[in-house]
């Protein structure tokens, strides 16, 4: 069966699939790390999957999977729950930098060599991890200061520690994304179900 652009059923299940997934890297695949101030922070593999969605369906399908299946991960964990409307927030940004990259900047369904899609997989990770690297910390720092009231110390030292956990977690990330997206591109294009967006 060959997939057309405009196949909205196709990207929907694409869509709740990958969601699906961010989630289970998430809910699943963590290691917690307890904070000063009783709070967590976790390495995890999940925005890899927001990533890996905006390189299979683009920014705003990309975008929007990495936010369900993230916020659906933090509301059904007690530790996380407060996170989860940051989550949506940020989560949706990963994938819509990374599908902006891969697909406005650099078009990477169009026909082009594995070292040029290589390359810009790569770019289009950095970019909306790197983003996810800085604004986590900072958005963080304010949302626990502003939005849920705790102190301002407090959430200094967990913004802190969030930064460097959440660095980590970009580097696993990119390196996962790579890998999977870089396997997976050939096979869906073999079997009629790449999308080019």
């Amino acid at each position: 069966m060959k997939i057309r652009e405009n196949d909205k059923v196709y990207k929907i299940v694409l869509t709740a699939l990958m969601a699906a997934l961010c989630y289970v890297a998430f809910a699943f695949l963590k290691i917690p790390i307890p904070t000063f101030g009783g709070d967590y922070v976790a390495l995890h593999i999940g925005n890899a999957f927001c990533v890996l969605a905006a390189l299979l369906l683009g920014g705003g399908y990309g975008g929007l999977a990495g936010s369900l299946g993230m916020t659906i991960a933090d509301l059904l964990d007690p530790v996380y729950i407060t996170s989860a409307p940051k989550t949506f927030v940020l989560k949706f940004c990963i994938g819509f930098i990374s599908g902006f990259v891969a697909h406005k900047v650099a078009k990477i369904t169009k026909e082009h060599d594995a070292r040029y899609v290589a390359k810009w997989t790569l770019i289009a990770s950095v970019a909306g991890l790197g983003f996810n690297v800085v604004m986590d910390p900072i958005a963080g720092y304010f949302y626990k200061n502003y939005v849920l009231g705790v102190q301002s110390d407090a959430a200094k030292i967990m913004s802190t520690w969030a930064a460097g956990v959440t660095f980590t977690n970009a580097v696993a990330g990119t390196l996962v994304v790579m890998a999977v997206y870089m396997a997976v591109r050939p096979v869906l294009k073999k079997a009629g179900l790449f999308l080019s967006i």
